[in-house]
């Protein structure tokens, strides 16, 4: 059972060591071969370096799937599971990627032509080096941004965010770009080097747990111990609060309305914005119901107006 999570590894290992059996047992006979057999043996080196490469590769898997089997993160509190698995994957991308490299190096290295090159152009490596980084430095700085989001993380896999005035989660962290699940199923792809230039909100970045607001405008004939009441018991009926925060205070009183907000706590910001509808409805039916005289109302006065028609009544009599 315990070699079940290595089977990915047999098959390129087996493809690896046949290869270099077979370099080895032709050995120096390869050598005296007429074209277009005179090529097999650099296939031969060739397809060894991809073995070893694809060897390389998954057991980088491998050991990803190790590591990650301790930590769910579909648990409640997954604050340390989110953290984990931002970083293990970062780093499993960056190793993916330096593998990938190295064996495209060996592979033209092993060409006698490109060998010759490279070592003609080892005496000018600095000046190509700053050519190189000049041309690349948008390139290179988003491969770094992407290594530093992993290890300061600023944010972690499936956080709760605000970016471009669009709320959602993070879906997928890359070493060059990060795409974010906005609320409505779309999403958001973003440079790596963004969330290192511009602010943005983080809604759980030291755990799941958050607040949401509610705003009701009312007239000034509300009572509020009614409705504070009334708020009691739609967060002992539902199951959405966490019984945690929960206020009612009037936050603004201006010529026609009052403004009173509403806090509220949940367990995770999806909950907290289905907590804070529940609540922003049965307040309204509440209001409709009971105290329909003190929704929000236009007053006129019509003292003026009343004046003129009884002067103009009293002028008709005479």
């Amino acid at each position: 059972m315990k070699l079940r999570k290595y089977r990915r590894l047999i098959l390129p290992f087996l493809v690896t060591l046949i290869l270099g059996f077979s370099k080895i047992y032709f050995g120096e006979s390869s050598k005296n071969w007429e074209f277009p057999f005179s090529y097999l043996p650099h296939l031969n080196t060739i397809l060894i370096i991809c073995g070893f490469t694809w060897c390389f590769l998954e057991a980088v898997k491998i050991l990803r799937r190790i590591f990650l089997k301790h930590f769910d993160l579909t648990e409640e509190n997954n604050l340390r599971a989110r953290k984990v698995y931002t970083q293990i994957n970062i780093l499993a991308k960056i190793a993916n990627f330096l593998i990938i490299l190295i064996g495209l190096g060996l592979i033209l290295v092993s060409f006698e032509a490109v060998r010759q090159v490279g070592v003609g152009l080892f005496a000018s490596a600095g000046v190509a080096g700053i050519i190189i980084g000049f041309s690349a430095q948008k390139a290179i700085g988003t491969l770094i941004a992407g290594i530093q989001i992993a290890f300061t993380q600023p944010f972690r896999l499936d956080d709760a965010v605000v970016v471009e005035g669009e709320w959602g989660w993070i879906e997928e962290i890359n070493l060059n770009y990060v795409v974010v699940r906005i609320w409505d199923q779309r999403r958001l792809v973003l440079p790596s080097t963004y969330f290192l230039e511009k602010p943005f909100q983080n809604w759980t970045r030291t755990s799941a747990e958050i607040i949401g607001s509610v705003f009701i405008y009312t007239d000034y004939t509300v009572p509020f111990d009614a409705m504070r009441a009334e708020l009691d018991r739609i967060l002992e009926n539902t199951p959405l609060w966490d019984k945690k925060v929960k206020v009612l205070q009037v936050t603004d009183a201006k010529e026609r309305t009052v403004e009173s907000r509403i806090l509220v706590s949940a367990r995770n910001s999806p909950t907290a914005w289905d907590l804070r509808v529940h609540v922003r409805e049965k307040m309204v039916e509440f209001l409709q119901k009971n105290y329909p005289q003190t929704l929000p109302k236009m007053r006129i006065s019509f003292e003026q107006a009343s004046t003129k028609d009884d002067e103009m009544a009293s002028g008709a009599s005479e």
